[in-house]
């Protein structure tokens, strides 16, 4: 059957008949947003396979799984250890609710990993059979373009295949990368931190963003004692820099030893571990060190050059705002094109691209007032503009609320830890232009907060919303006084 693809109202006629191809898409990745992609063009009657890399908790050029970086060796089992990591910490909150505990609590790091790998064997098999119910052939081996409508797959006793496609999905995510330090074969990444043998009793992180500040607090939570290095003065680099220095406060009050402005120029094998350098003259000895300094575009492997696929300086696959590459019939999704680097944002891409390409509707992924999360503990979570970005792009005055409290379960623990929560306001309009919460269950209630701003609500609108009690939600509709107005200077041009 002939299908037709429609592009900016405009149907897109093929002369080509299309039982001339092996599929009439191809993937290549088989994580979050590939297995969107393929599943919702299957149930829009498409022939699809996909291929991906077989299955292992630490990701390399020949190692992967089903799942991809989120499920396998990213945000679940992440998330897993987090959780792990609060216990520790309430359990300390727990003696002044009445709780006799022992003064010693043991923690065994083995028996959550053991766990955690369960799990995310268990959604491995999840994600396998999602594909085989939506009718997808999955490929297990090693895939790369050598044509606008070929993919060869290398199987894993390295036959090599290759399938036609009227349609090829780029989908192969990101992988961590190593800063060019002297000694960094010595040091690990996030892949191998979820998969340690031993727990540290020392770890060094070096970088201030989402990743390092989520494993410099889980380490401390489970008892490591933890140094954060990071260039700039606050870690966060992008975030509201009032949340930024909120989350500093709470790292140092949790107990993690902060190097701001200062990084890593040497580390050295000894008989007590790692020693490493810094920029400062200073020297740490750790079991651990983690570099979590960003992630690159995972294009190497794909032989796209040859296929004439424009990248970017990074190695990240150039893309439309449909997600089509320069070549008509090679697409590319989530991570590997650097748009914006989140599961859910390579969810919504994926099942825009299969309704534009096989659904006859074409749709644009929106990236504004997207929610997002940095599960350090407390937790952050925001969205929409921080205060920087709506001084920098809205022409008239903000109106800034900001509440910070003690939560209620800190009265009776007496955990001396506030919780903030920032609303930033067009002062003409009314309308809420972001929202920021630092503390417990921040996610979750932000994900509330998301689709009042996804609906344009006005901060009126919060405001004349009752409030829940008692709880730190309601704090969002109960902030009724300005903390301060950001002027802007006008002109008479």
């Amino acid at each position: 059957m002939a299908r037709k693809m429609l592009i900016d109202g405009e149907l897109e006629n093929s002369n080509q008949d299309e039982a001339h191809y092996d599929f009439d898409l191809f993937v290549i990745g088989a994580g979050s947003g590939g297995v969107r992609a393929a599943r919702f063009s299957a149930q829009f009657g498409a022939k699809v396979g996909i291929c991906e890399l077989p299955f292992h908790p630490i990701s390399s050029e020949v190692n992967g799984g089903v799942g991809g970086t989120c499920v396998i060796r990213g945000c679940v089992p992440k998330k897993i250890l987090v959780y792990g990591a609060s216990y520790g910490p309430e359990l300390e909150d727990a003696r002044n609710y009445g709780w006799e505990l022992n003064d010693k609590i043991d923690f065994n790091w083995k028996k959550l990993l053991h766990k955690k790998t369960e799990e995310i064997i268990r959604l491995n098999g999840i994600y396998k059979r999602l594909l085989s119910n939506a009718a997808v052939k999955l490929y297990e081996g090693e895939g790369k373009i050598v044509g606008p409508n070929e993919v060869e797959v290398t199987q894993l006793d390295g036959t090599k295949i290759t399938y036609s496609a009227k349609h090829i999905l780029i989908a192969t995510g990101s992988r961590a990368q190593r800063p060019a330090i002297p000694g960094q074969e010595l040091a690990i990444t996030s892949d191998e931190a979820l998969s340690l043998d031993e727990l540290p009793k020392h770890a060094v992180v070096l970088g201030g963003g989402y990743i390092a500040v989520e494993f410099a607090s889980i380490w401390r939570g489970m008892g490591s004692t933890v140094d954060l290095f990071f260039r700039k003065e606050l870690p966060l680099r992008g975030f509201d820099d009032e949340m930024r220095a909120v989350i500093a406060r709470n790292l140092e009050g949790r107990g993690i030893n902060l190097h701001p402005r200062t990084t890593l120029t040497e580390m050295v094998k000894t008989e007590e571990g790692i020693k490493v350098r810094t920029d400062h003259g200073q020297e740490i000895r750790a079991d651990v060190v983690l570099l979590a300094t960003g992630r690159l575009p995972n294009t190497k492997r794909l032989n796209l050059e040859a296929v004439g696929v424009e990248l970017d300086k990074t190695g990240a696959v150039k893309v439309d705002e449909y997600s089509r590459t320069n070549i008509p019939s090679i697409w590319a999704i989530g991570d590997v094109t650097n748009r914006m680097n989140l599961t859910p944002v390579a969810l919504m891409e994926g099942t825009f691209f299969a309704k534009t390409v096989f659904g006859g509707q074409p749709y644009k992924p929106d990236y504004t007032n997207i929610p997002c999360a940095v599960f350090c503990i407390p937790p952050l979570s925001v969205v929409g503009l921080s205060e920087e970005q709506a001084i920098e792009q809205v022409k008239g005055d903000i109106l800034i609320f900001v509440s910070t409290f003690n939560p209620m379960k800190n009265t009776i623990s007496g955990r001396q830890e506030k919780t903030i929560m920032k609303l930033v306001v067009d002062a003409e309009t009314d309308k809420v232009l972001g929202a920021s919460m630092c503390g417990p269950d921040a996610p979750e209630i932000m994900q509330g907060i998301a689709i009042a701003l996804k609906c344009g609500a006005t901060k009126e609108q919060f405001d004349s919303t009752v409030g829940i009690h008692p709880s730190a939600a309601e704090e969002f509709v109960t902030m009724r006084s300005v903390t301060r107005r950001v002027t802007k200077p006008r002109t008479n041009l």
